[in-house]
């Protein structure tokens, strides 16, 4: 693996790649991942018995996830199993007690973050604020979960004096889409990477000539092959929450980034748009 990667980004590049293997090479990854320390006592010939495959293949994923073979991905993922942000997430069982469940989620949503900052492309988030404040019009999209993302982003944008348009209905996308031009950008949230709606969207909008963004936890999808600016977002999850529960949180962080590198391009006037709206609601609020 390239040694200017460090230990701590090593299993995040593997998870965002995972959708590339096979399920038998995901089911070899996840065996290394899930042994933890315990993967270095463990002999090739062992860890091919255990998933009831060839030496051979076991190098083969070695080779898949970026190693030189099977020595150097077990000594690199043992040296990611002894950091401190390993530990914090746990799989939900069913017979955890209240505090347990609350430990394990926030533990979970916090290791998502970690791993996310480990390996996001700042300076893709960069280009992505610039394409941002640059923009004729913006359109966010979302489907779904992903749809509460899109409106936190218009909600956030229009505090600040930014006239957006946000569109979670399928048929809303795809029709805003097509009337994009050049100087426009379509910031699309899909955890999956494989919602039609935003897919064709996307087509439909580099088609025009506008920018597309995309966050999302599935870099490797087709939503990918449309996306000018792709920012990842790394989570695990459990069978109860799935993988998008944590991947929202960490999807709106890269949001607040982006919302933040916006604001300070005009910033007095973003302050002053800031007050201007929070007021406007004030009298709503319950004394």
């Amino acid at each position: 693996m390239n040694d200017t990667i460090g230990i701590e980004q090593i299993v995040p590049r593997i998870r965002l790649m995972m959708h590339e293997l096979t399920e038998k090479e995901q089911q070899i990854v996840r065996y290394c991942l899930s042994m933890g320390k315990d993967l270095n006592q463990q002999s090739i010939q062992e860890v091919a018995g255990h998933n009831n495959v060839s030496p051979a293949m076991i190098i083969k994923v070695a080779h898949r996830c970026g190693f030189s073979g099977y020595k150097e991905m077990k000594n690199s993922l043992v040296a990611y199993s002894q950091l401190p942000v390993v530990d914090l997430h746990e799989e939900l069982n069913p017979n955890d007690d209240a505090s347990t469940v609350v430990e394990k989620v926030f533990n979970t949503a916090i290791n998502a973050i970690e791993e996310t900052l480990a390996i996001i492309d700042v300076e893709a988030v960069a280009t992505a604020a610039d394409a941002l404040k640059k923009a004729t019009n913006i359109d966010f999209y979302g489907v779904g979960g992903s749809g509460a993302l899109a409106l936190d982003a218009y909600h956030k944008f229009l505090r600040i004096g930014l006239r957006t348009n946000v569109c979670i209905d399928s048929h809303l996308i795809l029709m805003s889409a097509n009337l994009l031009r050049e100087g426009d950008v379509a910031l699309g949230f899909s955890h999956s990477g494989r919602t039609r709606a935003l897919v064709e969207a996307f087509a439909f909008a580099q088609k025009k000539g506008a920018t597309t963004i995309a966050i999302t936890n599935t870099p490797h999808s087709p939503l990918a092959r449309y996306t000018d600016i792709l920012l990842c977002s790394v989570a695990q999850g459990s069978p109860i929450t799935g993988e998008s529960a944590a991947a929202r949180i960490v999807q709106l962080n890269i949001l607040d980034a982006l919302f933040v590198l916006v604001a300070q391009a005009n910033y007095e006037q973003s302050l002053a748009n800031l007050e201007m709206t929070i007021n406007s609601v004030s009298s709503h609020r319950v004394i």
